[in-house]
């Protein structure tokens, strides 16, 4: 099985953000206990330094395993989707 983390790029006062945090924690982590799931403001040095690596014009930004997967929302579909494809593809 392989790893699976997600970071969440977040901005203080972010609708799009607490929106997603709500679906990593109601959802992603009850049903995927193995996910890694990180949070990081994206005022900090780290936040900015992603933003600008991975080009993210809105929040949040949503890396998956280090790449960019989403930016200024979140299908989640999509995301377990994605989680499960990686899983599947073992270690």
């Amino acid at each position: 099985m392989s790893k699976v983390t997600i970071t969440e790029i977040t901005t203080p006062g972010c609708v799009h953000c607490a929106e997603a945090k709500k679906i990593f924690e109601g959802e992603i982590k009850p049903n995927f206990p193995e996910v890694e799931i990180e949070y990081i403001d994206g005022l900090s040095d780290k936040g900015q330094q992603l933003i600008e690596a991975h080009g993210i014009m809105s929040s949040p930004g949503i890396l998956v395993n280090g790449e960019l997967f989403a930016m200024g929302g979140l299908n989640k579909e999509k995301l377990i989707e994605k989680i499960e494809e990686l899983m599947a593809k073992g270690g």
